[in-house]
């Protein structure tokens, strides 16, 4: 899966533009599924047709990034995040636009990191002035980190593995089950936005209508030098999530989701994630109500240029959710 985790990661795709994203996935998914279309907010839709209950799984496209809230008249751009960007990470960081203009991060003369804020910070693109700048970008542009894919053997870095990941999984995932017999219907949900609050799944969910859900994204990890404490690792299998600060998933999904894996002989980790969200926070509070689960790839330094995963937890976690897929105990497993 490395060629598609690099193409994935490397698309330019923040909150509100996840047109480029959207085409690649789109390209990879379509012959595949039943039906592929796009909502009025952007979510990009595969589904296999099957009979009740609907099986929604959901991935988000979006990456965090930086837009533009001024251009000086020096050229340098001052900016704001998109999505959870922490400002005293970025000094130095190269990002790109949509056109392919590139900058580099940098702060004004503070005695102190202390001092260190947004409005201290900009982003240089090596312009002249006022108007070569604009001549490049204008305000309300966004930025994505610009770093590429690197492979170290059994793990990978790259920026927007959060949740591009996910997206690979989800595509890996449709692409095994072409073919083969699953019981209830399937919605192969590639979010928009949800970086900035969970917003293309709220949409989603409410059009799809699904009797459960499960989110894959990528969750924190403790198993770095003075790392907070927290019981999931790279390597160790993909975590089943039992809550977080968006949604506590719901025992029945969990409890199948975690018997599906011991059945299996499926290395998986228990995931309690004291902040942070996914999909799942907001497909479960659509309409009545959806039963939701989530299923994590570890991965370390997240919201960084540089997110790491191990490739076994993304190859355990498609054989996971395949099995899950196929499960025939969504029937009978009632609400």
């Amino acid at each position: 899966m490395q060629k598609l985790i690099s193409k994935f990661t490397e698309t330019f795709g923040p909150s509100g533009l996840e047109d480029d994203i959207r085409r690649v996935i789109y390209e990879e998914v379509k012959n595949y599924a039943d039906e592929v279309f796009t909502d009025p907010l952007g979510n990009l839709v595969a589904v296999r047709k099957g009979k009740d209950p609907r099986l929604m799984l959901a991935a988000h496209m979006d990456e965090i990034g930086l837009i533009i809230t001024h251009i000086d008249e020096k050229g340098f751009l001052r900016i704001s995040s998109v999505g959870g960007v922490t400002f005293y990470q970025l000094i130095g960081q190269r990002f790109m636009f949509a056109n392919g203009t590139i900058g580099t991060v940098y702060h004004e003369k503070v005695d102190s990191f202390k001092e260190l804020t947004w409005s201290k910070l900009y982003l240089d693109i090596g312009a002249a002035n006022k108007e070569e700048a604009a001549a490049k970008v204008s305000l309300g542009d966004m930025a994505v980190f610009h770093h590429s894919f690197v492979d170290l053997g059994k793990r990978y870095i790259a920026k927007a593995m959060d949740d591009r990941i996910g997206c690979v999984i989800l595509v890996e995932l449709l692409k095994r089950l072409y073919g083969q017999k699953v019981s209830q219907e399937l919605a192969f949900v590639f979010t928009v936005q949800e970086e900035v609050g969970l917003r293309g799944a709220k949409s989603a969910a409410y059009k799809l209508a699904p009797r459960y859900a499960v989110a894959v994204d990528v969750t924190r990890v403790g198993d770095m030098p003075e790392a907070p404490r927290m019981d999931v690792s790279l390597g160790k299998g993909p975590a089943i999530k039992v809550k977080d600060s968006s949604v506590i998933c719901h025992p029945k999904v969990r409890d199948l989701m975690v018997k599906t894996a011991e059945k299996n002989k499926i290395d998986y980790q228990l995931e309690v994630l004291e902040r942070g969200g996914t999909d799942a926070g907001s497909i479960h509070l659509s309409r009545e109500g959806v039963p939701s689960g989530v299923m994590s790839i570890p991965c370390r330094y997240v919201h960084t240029a540089s997110e790491m995963v191990d490739g076994r937890d993304v190859e355990n976690g498609v054989t996971l959710m395949e099995k899950i897929c196929l499960s025939p105990e969504w029937s009978s497993m009632g609400q």
